[in-house]
């Protein structure tokens, strides 16, 4: 786990911090990667390396060849390339309540991301809100939303990503 937080603040979101230079697409060399967390006294292997992005549950990382990426959550300018997707009719998005009045107010907006990442399922939703408090999921009428234009992309690893979702494309669970 430390590992993997470890490569997600510096291929996410700051990787000048260890004198790396991500491509324009999020790509940064293997080798370039091991020799920086050496040189910041974070010391990783390539086997190490390999099994975080083999075992981690997200599919955090993706390896092509000799490098390495973020499959997204991106705070820092990249470009990952993904192709426009038909999604489902509903996707899903997993919060906690103290963020409703917002929500209801601005509907889902990427925050320090360059888009909202949205769950195919409800579980994995509620899994993503629940590291901020008691989960609340809400559904998205991705399919309403898509039929209007709007654009959506799915991450190597099966995250759904859109700019922005507006209110009224919004379900709130009973309750709330």
């Amino acid at each position: 786990m430390k590992v993997s937080k470890y490569l997600s603040k510096h291929l996410r979101h700051q990787p000048e911090r260890i004198g790396l230079t991500l491509d324009p697409a999020g790509w940064v060399e293997i080798d370039t990667l091991l020799a920086a967390t050496a040189a910041h006294g974070f010391r990783i292997t390539r086997a190490e390396l390999d099994h975080v992005v083999a075992a981690n549950d997200k599919q955090r990382f993706a390896v092509d060849g000799t490098r390495i990426r973020a499959s997204q959550g991106h705070s820092v300018e990249v470009d990952l390339g993904l192709p426009a997707a038909v999604p489902p009719p509903y996707l899903y998005h997993g919060t906690v309540a103290r963020n409703l009045d917002a929500i209801r107010a601005e509907g889902l907006r990427p925050m320090n991301r360059h888009d909202v990442h949205l769950s195919a399922d409800r579980e994995t939703a509620t899994r993503v809100g629940s590291r901020r408090g008691r989960p609340v999921v809400l559904a998205v009428d991705a399919g309403a939303m898509h039929r209007d234009g709007h654009v959506f992309q799915v991450s190597a690893n099966g995250v759904w990503l859109t700019p922005s979702v507006p209110t009224r494309y919004l379900r709130f669970p009973a309750g709330h």
